[in-house]
C-alpha cells in the first residue's frame, strides 16, 4: 500500500502522511490516530527515517525510584552510548508525556515506566519506544524492553552467602508488594533459597521502606539468621545501619550483601559485597535496539541484561 492511498482513505493530504509518520509535532491529535487506523487497518508499517536524530527520554516519577542515583546512572550510561552513536538526546518528565505530540523524535526510551502508560503507542506514533527496566508487552507492536535479570540477581546475591557457609539467610527487599520489581525480587529470593536447600518461608522474605527497615531486620534476626541480603534502593546504608542498632557487626557475627552504590558500598565498614546491574550493557542494548529498527532490520522484544556480583569484605568464610 502506497502512502497516497493511506492519504486518500483517511481523508488527508500525501504530506500530511508523511508528518505524521515523522512525528511532526504540528499535527491534530484525531488526524494523527486516523492515519494510523488506517495503516493498521492494512497492515502497512512505515519505515522509520535515519536523518531524525533526537531520542527522547522519559525519567520516571520520584515515588517510582525515590532513590536518584539509580536513575541518574542509567541516563548517564545512556548519554554516552546514543552520542557516541550520533543521536541527540531530549529529556521529558514523566508528567509530560502528553508533550510527546510536540516533539519530533525518532525514539523514545522511558526508564521504570510500565508500557500501559504510553497508551496505545502505535496509533500516535510510528516510532520505537524501548522500555528500561520494565517488560515489553506482548505483540507485534514498535515497542521493545531491556532490563536486568531480577531473578539471576537474587541467585548472586543468595549463593554468595551460601557459598560461603551461610545456612540461615534472610532477605530484606527495598519497596512494596506490588510496585516496581519487589514481586519479582521475591519470587526470585524464595527460589534460590529453596535451590540452595536453606530455609524459605515467607518470613525469610520481606518488603521494607526506609521507615521500616530497621524493624524488618530485627524481625529477621530472631530467626537467627547469620546471612543478610539487602536488594534493591539504598539498603546498604539502611542494613548496615540496622545492623548497627542491632550490636551485630558485619562480617564476624553476621554476612551482608547489598545492592552496589558504589560512593557507599566502597567505603562502608566493612566495605560492602554488593550485587549491580551492568549500566553499559544495559545502555548498549537499548542503542543497539534504536539503531536496529531505524535500519529497518528485526530486533528482540525482550532482552534481558545479567547482574555482576562485586565482592568486597562483608561476607567471610564461615570456619
Amino acid at each position: 500500500m502506497k502512502i497516497q492511498e493511506i492519504a486518500r482513505e483517511a481523508g488527508v493530504s500525501p504530506s500530511t502522511v508523511s508528518r505524521v509518520f515523522s512525528n511532526h509535532p504540528n499535527i491534530r491529535g484525531e488526524v494523527r490516530e486516523q492515519v494510523f487506523a488506517v495503516a493498521r487497518k492494512y497492515g502497512y508499517r512505515p519505515r522509520l527515517s535515519s536523518k531524525q536524530q533526537n531520542v527522547v527520554i522519559v525519567s520516571p516519577y520520584k515515588t517510582v525510584y525515590p532513590i536518584r542515583s539509580y536513575v541518574e546512572m542509567v541516563i548517564s550510561e545512556l548519554a554516552l552510548a546514543l552520542s557516541a552513536r550520533g543521536f541527540r538526546i531530549e529529556m521529558l518528565p514523566q508528567d509530560n508525556l502528553g508533550q510527546l505530540e510536540r516533539i519530533r523524535f525518532c525514539a523514545a526510551v522511558s526508564i521504570g515506566i510500565d508500557a500501559e502508560e504510553f497508551g496505545d503507542w502505535e496509533e500516535c506514533f510510528a516510532s520505537p519506544l524501548v522500555i528500561v527496566d520494565r517488560d515489553a508487552p506482548a505483540g507485534t507492536g514498535e515497542i521493545y524492553s531491556v532490563r536486568s535479570d531480577e531473578h539471576q540477581a537474587m541467585e548472586l546475591g543468595i549463593g554468595c552467602l551460601a557459598a560461603h557457609g551461610r545456612r540461615n539467610i534472610g532477605t530484606v527487599i527495598y519497596g512494596e508488594a506490588g510496585t516496581g520489581n519487589a514481586d519479582l525480587r521475591r519470587e526470585g529470593a524464595l527460589l534460590a533459597l529453596k535451590r540452595h536447600k536453606l530455609p524459605a518461608t515467607a518470613r525469610h522474605v520481606r518488603f521494607a521502606l526506609a521507615e521500616s527497615y530497621v524493624e524488618e531486620v530485627g524481625k529477621l534476626l530472631k530467626l537467627g539468621i547469620d546471612g543478610l541480603f539487602a536488594p534493591g534502593g539504598n539498603a546498604g546504608i539502611l542494613a548496615a545501619y540496622a545492623l548497627s542498632l542491632y550490636n551485630r557487626r558485619v562480617p564476624e557475627e553476621i554476612s551482608l550483601v547489598t545492592s552496589e552504590r558504589t560512593m557507599y558500598s566502597r567505603y562502608a565498614i566493612s566495605p560492602q559485597t554488593t550485587i549491580s546491574q551492568d549500566y553499559t550493557a544495559q545502555a548498549e542494548a537499548v542503542a543497539d535496539a534504536i539503531d536496529s529498527r531505524l535500519r529497518g532490520m528485526p530486533f528482540p522484544r525482550r532482552t534481558v541484561i545479567p547482574y555482576k556480583l562485586i565482592e568486597r569484605d562483608s561476607v567471610n568464610l564461615l570456619a
